[in-house]
């Protein structure tokens, strides 16, 4: 069963806290600061792997959970790493965030990305010892890993797609051409995932011919098996158009259908080289039929009938042709579509803290900068607690919180820990 497309959550784990700890050895005076520092927590890793041909694993939103880092100890004994999640994709993989944006290309066996990095181990008391601080009751806690939803989209690896109207006898030709053994039929959507087939030349080179399912109108919003077919066509750089030479088929209508959901889909599949084919040249009326749809299009249509291999080897050899001219397109999405530059606005920079008001005497502080560095912060000694407040201080809460309206007795909360304002 081909399942081309799926949504999974990747947790990364979290880093491991830093320890609090003093050496008590015998004959040892002043043992000093001994804890040592957090793990890191594992990260979420996509690899290509030629052993899988379908996301089959990750139909059902499946999570992928790293292992979080260890804690630190006594000792200078630091924690162990988390454990990688390593989850295994067919090559042809792409990886999208929620918001469309391409994440990773994995085109071919062994190609990885990290999609969710695990967070940095906390470090122990033993390095905040310092020739001011001879006994610091400090220690960091191991940052949080990163969650991330990604869609994964399997896009078929083939050199030349052959696109069409339901019908048109795509199932057929690439039996024709390989030993793909497509289903064929005269009814829509025979075709109901992408067929491959290798084609050889006599030199010994090779291309891969993709049988997209068939296209209907509004494709490119979602109608039919339309997704299907744009989405792997996406990699193919050339595109054989076959186009039925049946009687009363709209030969020259069916042509323009198919090239306005190629524009519609929005990666410039209308723009990649492409070789008209009129097929089912052996149908009575064929041949005058060709004629008009040349003459009303403006292109050279090259013939095509199945049962008699006419206009086989001209179509692969001018496949071939244009195989060897055509480079590789970038995937809808990606910063090689956009032109591979990304421009940052410092005056867009995000403040480091929010403060909110929800009720007469509680002042919120959030911001993802700001907690960030909370979660970081081990707050089980006064020690601790006194550098977050500090931390705050310096960032400049105090007047911020004035500004808001502060009073003295009012509750500041950040994350889940609250103290009380002091003017």
């Amino acid at each position: 069963m081909l399942i081309d497309r799926a949504v999974v959550e990747c947790r990364a784990g979290k880093g491991g806290d830093g320890s609090i700890s003093f050496r008590h050895e015998k004959y040892v005076e002043f043992g000093g600061p001994d804890g040592g520092n957090g793990g890191n927590g594992g990260d979420v890793v996509l690899k290509a792997n030629n052993e899988t041909s379908t996301l089959f694993n990750y139909r059902h939103g499946k999570a992928l959970i790293a292992g979080d880092g260890g804690k630190g100890d006594k000792k200078l004994m630091h924690g162990r790493s988390g454990e990688d999640y390593v989850a295994y994709v067919p090559p042809g993989t792409a990886v999208y965030s929620e918001s469309g944006a391409l994440l990773a290309d994995l085109r071919k066996e062994g190609d990885e990305a990290v999609i969710a990095r695990g967070g940095k181990g906390g470090k122990g008391n033993a390095m905040f010892k310092s020739s001011r601080n001879r006994v610091p009751r400090i220690a960091e806690n191991g940052e949080p890993g990163e969650t991330v939803r990604v869609v994964l989209e399997l896009k078929m690896l083939s050199d030349v797609g052959i696109v069409g109207l339901p019908s048109a006898g795509k199932s057929t030709f690439i039996n024709l051409i390989s030993h793909a053994g497509a289903k064929t039929g005269d009814y829509p959507f025979t075709t109901l995932v992408p067929n491959l087939g290798v084609v050889t030349y006599e030199d010994g080179t090779s291309l891969v011919f993709a049988d997209m399912p068939g296209l209907i109108e509004g494709a490119a919003s979602g109608k039919g098996l339309g997704l299907s077919f744009l989405r792997h066509i996406e990699r193919t750089r050339v595109l054989v158009h076959l186009v039925s030479m049946e009687e009363g088929r709209d030969a020259y209508g069916d042509f323009l259908a198919v090239r306005k959901e190629l524009a519609a889909y929005g990666a410039d599949l209308e723009k990649r080289p492409y070789i008209v084919v009129a097929s089912k040249m052996d149908e009575e009326g064929a041949k005058r039929r060709k004629e008009e749809f040349e003459k009303r299009s403006g292109e050279h249509a090259i013939g095509l009938s199945s049962y008699t291999r006419e206009g086989v080897e001209e179509i692969l050899s001018r496949a071939r042709e244009l195989c060897s001219t055509t480079p590789f397109f970038p995937l809808k999405g990606s910063k090689e579509e956009e032109g591979g530059l990304k421009v940052y606005d410092a005056h867009r920079k995000e403040a480091p803290f929010l403060i909110t008001h929800p009720k007469s005497d509680l002042f919120v502080i959030s911001g993802e900068e700001v907690l960030r560095r909370y979660a970081s912060m081990n707050l089980s000694t006064d020690e601790g607690v006194a550098r977050l407040i500090g931390y705050l201080s310096r960032l400049g809460v105090d007047e911020a919180l004035a500004k808001k309206g502060a009073k003295e007795g009012d509750t500041v909360q950040i994350g889940d820990f609250q103290f009380t304002y002091s003017e």
